[in-house]
């Protein structure tokens, strides 16, 4: 099996998508997991922890439901911590991810 660590934001380049939108960031993100998952033949099935980075825990919920729609049936190990800031002040979230991919 291979493990793999991938941490990112709401970039899309140079452009943030979602800005000012927890929700829409976090979902972005999540797509964007998805996609660099898949490229290695693996799925969100193969996540088996997240950790969720947010400039303000009082948009938890939001993050929660974008979290929750992607892992519904999954249920990886989850963390949620507040930080101060993170590399571009208009990022609300950072998200990484654990997945364990089977060969």
């Amino acid at each position: 099996y291979t493990t793999l660590f991938r941490s990112t934001t709401a970039m899309d380049g140079e452009i943030l998508v979602g800005r000012g939108d927890m929700y829409a960031q976090t979902t972005f993100i999540f797509e964007k997991i998805e996609k660099a998952l898949q490229a290695l033949g693996a799925t969100m099935q193969d996540v088996v922890r997240t950790r969720m980075f947010v400039t303000a825990i009082d948009q938890w919920e939001q993050a929660g439901k974008a979290h929750g729609e992607f892992f519904r049936d999954i249920k990886p190990v989850a963390t949620m911590v507040e930080v101060s800031r993170l590399i571009n002040d208009d990022l609300l979230i950072e998200i990484e991810v654990t997945a364990i991919i089977t060969e």
